[in-house]
């Protein structure tokens, strides 16, 4: 639970990966807050004040003051909360910053290259894209590997940082895959990571916050008919 009267206040978007980073930090950690649902479409007030720069959500509101990006969000959320519940940072120097750089490598490099994968212009760059992105993932299958020293999770015997800032990726990943009929954490290819998804993603903690499978797919096919008319329109 957070500290007696404070005030704790997330503004997210059901469907955001980056706002399920906060929530299961959150979750994770055992603290009390207010999950205030954003409509990306026409944004509050509250989200534009607490956020001018990007005016995007994940925004964690910890007594009046806004911190802002889930990465900093969770690590705020670890150091604000540092006697409640497990940390989320290792106590060591040298293994805090190996887990910042595995946190900065997934949303600099996967997340980029994925991006791409679905975004690009050109058929090649979709290729180039994907390419990229199963390299990074072979690459977090290594990390993994060395984080975890054989334990469950990248922090260890319990989820720490990088498990928070990988598996809130968790829920699209399993709506892609179900779309494109493909594994996004192959067994075959990527054993530690295959296992490690379904470990994490049945955390009671996690399994309470994850958005359902069925409803993203819904979500990014009306996405997906809403670019085709937008796109259609300009032609």
């Amino acid at each position: 639970m957070a500290k007696g009267g404070e005030e704790l206040r997330l503004i997210g978007s059901w469907a955001s990966p980056y706002v399920l980073r906060v929530h299961i930090a959150l979750r994770l950690k055992g603290i009390s807050y207010e999950s205030v649902e954003e409509d990306m479409k026409n944004k509050s007030e509250l989200l534009l004040k607490s956020n001018p720069v990007h005016k995007k959500v994940p925004v964690l509101i910890h007594n009046g003051k806004p911190v802002c990006e889930s990465s900093v969000i969770v690590q705020y959320i670890d150091e604000a909360f540092a006697g409640t519940g497990p940390s989320l940072l290792p106590a060591d120097p040298y293994e805090r910053a190996v887990a910042r750089f595995w946190a900065a490598f997934i949303d600099d490099t996967l997340l980029k290259a994925s991006s791409q994968a679905s975004g690009g212009k050109t058929e090649e760059e979709k290729a180039e894209g994907k390419e990229k992105a199963a390299a990074s993932i072979v690459t977090l299958e290594g990390a993994l590997s060395e984080c975890s020293k054989g334990k469950p999770f990248f922090g260890g015997e319990s989820a720490g940082f990088v498990d928070v800032i990988l598996g809130g990726l968790l829920g699209w990943a399993r709506a892609i895959d179900a779309m494109q009929g493909a594994k996004t954490f192959d067994p075959s290819k990527t054993p530690l990571l295959a296992a490690w998804a379904e470990r994490f993603g049945q955390l009671e903690q996690v399994e309470a916050v994850m958005p359902d499978t069925q409803r993203l797919m819904e979500y990014a096919y009306a996405r997906a008919m809403q670019a085709a008319a937008a796109a259609g329109s300009t032609n």
